[in-house]
C-alpha cells in the first residue's frame, strides 16, 4: 500500500450511481463524472474521505487477459469489522502504475513502485511483473525501475 488503497472493480456504467451513493457527501467525495469516464476508458477514479485524508483508487478492470487476471488475483481483506473489500494484488498495482507512468510520465508512479518493492521485497512476484510488463509493452519501464533498485 502506498498512500491510498487500490481496488480493482468490475463496474458497468449502470452501477456508477449506486456506487457513488454508497459514499455519501459530505463524509466522502467521489465524482460521478470521473467514475463514468473511468468505466468508459477502463481507467481509475478516486473516493476520498476528507476528514482522514484516506483515498481509495478504484481501478476499473480491463476486458482483456490481464484485466481478467487482475480480478482473479485480487485479495479479499477485512477493512473494518463489518466491511471487506477485494484489493488488487501488489504485482497488478505495480503494472497499473507503470501503465499510468507511460501515459503521463508522472515520477510519482515510479516512486510508488520503488517504495512497494523496497517494503514488500520478496513478497512481490517479480517474474510475474517482468512477464506481464513484456506482454503489455511496459518492459522498458520495468527495466528502469529494476536498475534503480539495483536488480
Amino acid at each position: 500500500m502506498t498512500r491510498d488503497i487500490d481496488i480493482v472493480v468490475k463496474l458497468a456504467a449502470g452501477q456508477v450511481d449506486a456506487l457513488c451513493e454508497a459514499f455519501p457527501s459530505p463524509e466522502f467525495y467521489v465524482s460521478r463524472d470521473a467514475a463514468i469516464e473511468a468505466v468508459r476508458r477502463r481507467s481509475q477514479f478516486n473516493v476520498i474521505h476528507p476528514t482522514s485524508g484516506n483515498k481509495l483508487d478504484l481501478i476499473v478492470s480491463r476486458d482483456d487477459a490481464w484485466g481478467r487476471g487482475q480480478l482473479a488475483r485480487r485479495r479479499t481483506v477485512a477493512l473494518l469489522p463489518d466491511l471487506a473489500a477485494a484489493l488488487a494484488a501488489p504485482e497488478d498495482v505495480i503494472l497499473a502504475k507503470m501503465a499510468y507512468y507511460r501515459e503521463g510520465e508522472h515520477e510519482k508512479h515510479l516512486r510508488d513502485i520503488a517504495s512497494m518493492l523496497r517494503i514488500s521485497g520478496e513478497m512481490i512476484d517479480r517474474d510475474y511483473i517482468r512477464d506481464w510488463s513484456g506482454r503489455l509493452g511496459l518492459l522498458d519501464i520495468w527495466q528502469v525501475i529494476a536498475s534503480r533498485l539495483g536488480d
